[in-house]
């Protein structure tokens, strides 16, 4: 009987493992593909989509650069997502500082209502923002798009750090009212460095939108000057041929910042992530 549950065991850690092993190349075969791909001919991709390059084809990543004007896409992208998310995390830190914290009449309805933007597709949101952004003057610059990525990300970003905040015991604000800390101090000295990781995990999450956003940068913009670096791979595509090997070369450059971000920060995330259901 004990040799029994012992191969049984055995069995089922050993299915385990072939299970995440599949998972991870079903995850991991894209990028891959993607990689080697971009490293090849136009020719060899059309005769051999899935083989591997008789010579390494660097000179597709040079061309890349300069055939979508990359370089200054990339400005413009990093640009755009660097004031985003300031300004998200700006707003949200404070505004879930009060959801969190502060007691008042309403305070569940409001923080419904912000986080209810999570189940509104983005897509829903097109036209009003189109129309918003022409009347004010802001159609076809960085101003745009920086305001709408801020904005859409508002209710995961709320929604994330107001748990965050929930978390941090309240006897360390108690403590700290006692010793005569104000309304701003609190917020600043004592809720805002605990919360840390749970303002870096919305963050990194808005700054990952804005970075790989496409839909909302092809509507708000359209010269060269404030399109963001995603728009620029449509480039590679004309009316007679498309420079798959040039394309694949810079899709492999936009999603470097993405995965180097995440690998930085990816325990930071995960903690808050977590963190909210875990109770004080």
């Amino acid at each position: 009987m004990e040799k029994r549950k012992t191969i049984l065991s055995g069995t089922l850690h050993l299915l385990k493992w072939i299970l995440l092993l599949f998972l991870l190349s079903l995850a991991l075969l894209p990028i891959v593909w993607l990689m080697i791909s971009s490293l090849r001919t136009n020719l060899e991709l059309q005769t051999s989509p899935f083989g591997w390059p008789r010579q390494f084809q660097w000179v597709n990543y040079s061309k890349a650069l300069h055939m979508a004007s990359l370089p200054r896409l990339l400005l413009n992208s990093v640009t755009v997502a660097a004031l985003a998310v300031l300004i998200n995390t700006l707003a949200t830190s404070m505004a879930s500082f009060i959801l969190a914290r502060e007691f008042f009449k309403g305070r569940d309805v409001l923080y419904t209502i912000f986080t209810a933007g999570v189940l509104i597709p983005v897509i829903s949101f097109m036209v009003p923002y189109f129309s918003l952004i022409t009347k004010s003057g802001l159609y076809n610059t960085l101003t745009a798009l920086v305001l709408v990525y801020a904005s859409v990300n508002i209710p995961v970003s709320i929604f994330l750090v107001t748990a965050f905040m929930k978390s941090i015991p309240k006897e360390l604000e108690e403590a700290a009212i006692i010793d005569g800390c104000g309304f701003f101090k609190r917020f600043s000295t004592i809720i805002l460095p605990l919360s840390r990781s749970g303002i870096v995990t919305a963050a990194t999450f808005c700054f990952i939108y804005s970075w790989n956003e496409f839909v909302m940068a092809m509507l708000l913009t359209s010269s060269i000057e404030s399109r963001t670096v995603q728009l620029g791979i449509k480039f590679f595509t004309s009316q007679f041929i498309t420079d798959y090997a040039g394309m694949y070369a810079a899709v492999v450059i936009t999603i470097i910042p993405s995965v180097v971000g995440y690998v930085l920060l990816h325990n930071k995330i995960i903690g808050g992530l977590t963190a909210g259901g875990v109770k004080g």
